[in-house]
């Protein structure tokens, strides 16, 4: 069975985007960039919140910029072709080789899951995330963890009241001294 991911940036207190919703902090140098582009080869299907989509379109037509780096060509050549179901009540129409959520969260991860496919169902944005973890759909949380503090935002990790028990996979430690840390949810 497909396993489904959830992976974003964070800082250390466990914010995706701080108070004002800024997260350039995130914006990875090249050795985590490349990390970044060889995760992604292993996502079959990405599930997203409107204002990720939205945030992510920009790579939809970056590989029409002739001043992109070889690196950023290389995600672009990886992130366009694949297939990304958005989950939005405000959006009408989506682009590229995305397409509308036509049901609930779960209801969308079990027909993936149920799907001839490969890769995992890779979920972007907090909200869905937090949705997803309510519902004990998520077996792995990936987080690049970066060395700031920003008091305050959108948490990585929901605040519900239930307790998750989780095993470490993997650990790495970058140059600019990221912290990568995924654990597989213990079940």
């Amino acid at each position: 069975m497909r396993s489904v991911t959830y992976s974003m940036g964070v800082s250390l207190d466990g914010y995706i985007a701080g108070p004002d919703g800024e997260f350039a902090w995130t914006e990875p140098d090249e050795e985590v960039f490349r990390f970044w582009i060889d995760d992604i080869r292993e996502v079959g299907v990405h599930l997203l919140g409107r204002r990720l989509y939205e945030t992510m379109l920009y790579w939809e037509t970056a590989d029409e910029d002739p001043s992109l780096d070889d690196a950023s060509r290389e995600w672009t050549a990886l992130w366009k072709p694949l297939p990304k179901v958005v989950f939005s009540t405000t959006l009408s129409e989506v682009q590229g080789r995305a397409r509308l959520a036509s049901g609930g969260l779960a209801e969308e991860i079990e027909r993936l899951r149920a799907e001839p496919g490969e890769g995992d169902i890779a979920i972007g944005g907090a909200t869905l995330a937090a949705e997803a973890a309510a519902l004990g759909l998520i077996d792995e949380y990936r987080t690049m963890v970066h060395p700031v503090l920003v008091g305050g935002g959108t948490p990585f990790f929901p605040r519900h009241e239930r307790r998750v028990d989780l095993d470490l996979v993997e650990t790495r430690t970058f140059g600019s001294k990221a912290v990568y840390l995924r654990y597989r949810v213990a079940r």
